[in-house]
């Protein structure tokens, strides 16, 4: 035993001195890693990241290190990619490997109980459920939401037109009520309709602020962590909580489609295309309420957040509102502009690629991850990887777009693509924007939000002036700062005013009018009587 005990000093100093070469490892970026700023032991990068405006770090990370660098996130390892070509290179052309997410344990295994189809890595159950979700959003199925596109388009204009002041709230209505439509099957009226209040308050914030703790990101990057005892962590109770809340709202909204379905009374809607998918493929009622409700969630604040950015820049830059309402004059006279407008509109669509391109709303994107190890431009890329789309770095180049935070239209002069045809443009240099993500993750709603897009900008420069507000003290313009943005999951301008009127007496009353005809078409709730099949309109999107 006596002579035994040497060994055993020994091994245990070995032991001793492997953990604390291991540990030592953790942070440090390998040198066979894309480049990337300087690393800490233990943290890697995650002390430099910032708590305010972080898509600005990873701009400046971009100009430093080139179009693809590393971060090193504790036990993570995350590679941003910050060119078109990059993403073409990777996310598209090898979308094989690179189709899957990062795990995000609080996010998805917490917060979501796994069911959440935008964190799900590329799994059976992701590629079923994206397998769903084209069959709900293909662009055959979605032309029988035109109507409600056409009707959310004129109750936008009916309330810039009674209460301009409050255009934030009127804009978060007209994504909110098309998408719980096109989802559900519902209407949200008003802005402060309870169905509105329930889905962006008391669940979106609390998704927001618990993904986004200290303590979440804790446990996403060192998961040794999470075999503590979770007094520890008070944030998985609340991420447990959230998901049940968020559970139960979604699932009430689709056993609501379900009764509506057996009566005869349903309205085209997501929820109805996937319980009629529910009888042929077998999958739960929970799979089709996340499914649904991810739809709801992504296309609202998304969609929000770029119209906000539009009337913003419109106050900023007021020479291209008068060139876009010089276009709509043009075209359209002193009738409302519909979708038969869209290809005679090259302006207003070269509006809309601005907005996206200027005021990204997911400008870091959602992280991809690559399934095998990889090499690119010489560098190894480990297995398991995040990989993150830096969209504010790419649509903030100045090589590829000089002077960038110009809003400036006339950059897609000649181009004529929509977002969906731009985004798998062969040529990298030919694509717009990168806001609906990359490869096989790509939005599979990025036309109905070109639809949306186009209704809001044309009908609303047609209606109204966006003026800047004057200062009661000063008597001068308040020229909203560009600069002041709202972060989150998304990202969107602070609040700011603006001095909002109608053209004139004519064309207010022509929102008046408009209204008042559609009206007819709803019930004492504001509820959709019945659902017009169908609106004509130019063929000008592929079915492909």
């Amino acid at each position: 035993m006596l002579i035994s005990r040497p060994w055993m000093v020994a091994l245990s100093f070995i032991v001793i001195a492997v953990l604390l070469w291991r540990l030592s490892r953790i942070g440090r970026r390998p040198s066979s890693y894309p480049p990337g700023p300087p690393t800490l032991p233990l943290i890697g990068n995650l002390h430099q990241i910032p708590s305010v405006n972080p898509h600005l770090q990873f701009q400046k990370w971009a100009e430093t290190y080139g179009p693809v660098y590393t971060l090193m996130l504790g036990t993570k390892v995350a590679v941003v990619l910050s060119s078109d070509s990059a993403v073409k290179d990777l996310l598209d052309k090898r979308s094989a490997i690179y189709s899957g997410r990062p795990e995000m344990y609080m996010a998805q295994n917490i917060m979501s109980g796994g069911l959440r189809s935008l964190f799900m890595g590329n799994t059976p159950r992701w590629r079923a459920v994206r397998k769903l979700a084209h069959g709900v959003l293909n662009i055959s199925v979605s032309r029988s939401y035109v109507p409600y596109q056409d009707l959310e388009s004129k109750a936008l204009l009916t309330g810039l037109l009674e209460n301009p002041n409050d255009f934030f709230n009127h804009i978060r209505r007209y994504t909110t009520s098309l998408t719980t439509q096109m989802t559900f099957g519902y209407r949200t009226p008003t802005s402060d309709d309870p169905n509105l209040l329930e889905i962006n308050t008391p669940i979106y914030y609390s998704f927001l602020n618990t993904f986004i703790a200290q303590t979440a990101v804790l446990l996403d990057f060192y998961p040794i962590l999470r075999r503590l005892p979770e007094i520890f962590f008070p944030v998985i109770k609340r991420g447990r909580a959230y998901h049940e809340r968020e559970k139960r709202l979604f699932m009430k909204h689709l056993m609501n489609a379900r009764r509506q379905l057996r009566s005869g009374t349903a309205k085209p809607c997501c929820c109805i295309d996937l319980l009629q998918a529910q009888k042929e493929e077998g999958f739960s009622d929970e799979v089709a309420c996340y499914l649904s409700g991810s739809l709801l969630q992504a296309g609202s604040e998304t969609t929000a957040a770029i119209l906000i950015g539009f009337f913003q820049a419109m106050l900023v830059f007021p020479e291209v509102a008068k060139a876009a309402q010089t276009e709509v004059d043009r075209v359209c006279g002193d009738r409302i502009p519909d979708l038969n407008d869209f290809p005679d509109m090259p302006y207003i669509r070269a509006c809309m690629k601005e907005s996206l391109r200027w005021m990204p709303a997911t400008a870091l994107g959602v992280p991809h991850a690559v399934a095998e190890d990889d090499t690119y431009l010489g560098y190894h890329i480990p297995k398991g990887a995040g990989v993150l789309l830096n969209v504010w770095g790419i649509q903030n180049d100045p090589h590829r777009h000089p002077d960038p935070r110009k809003y400036d239209p006339g950059r897609w002069a000649q181009d004529n693509q929509n977002s969906a045809q731009a985004a798998v443009n062969p040529d990298a240099t030919k694509r717009d924007h990168f806001v609906f993500g990359a490869g096989r993750r790509l939005c599979q709603g990025i036309h109905i939000a070109d639809r949306s897009l186009f209704l809001a900008m044309a009908r609303t420069l047609w209606a109204f002036d966006l003026m800047r507000a004057i200062d009661p003290k000063s008597g001068k313009e308040i020229i909203p700062n560009v600069d002041n943005i709202q972060e989150g999951m998304f990202i969107c301008p602070a609040p700011f005013a603006a001095n909002i009127k109608p053209r004139n007496q004519e064309r207010a009353m022509a929102v008046k009018n408009a209204w008042e005809s559609m009206k007819g078409l709803l019930d004492d709730e504001m509820q959709w009587k019945k659902v017009p099949e169908g609106l004509k309109w130019r063929d000008y999107e592929p079915e492909d």
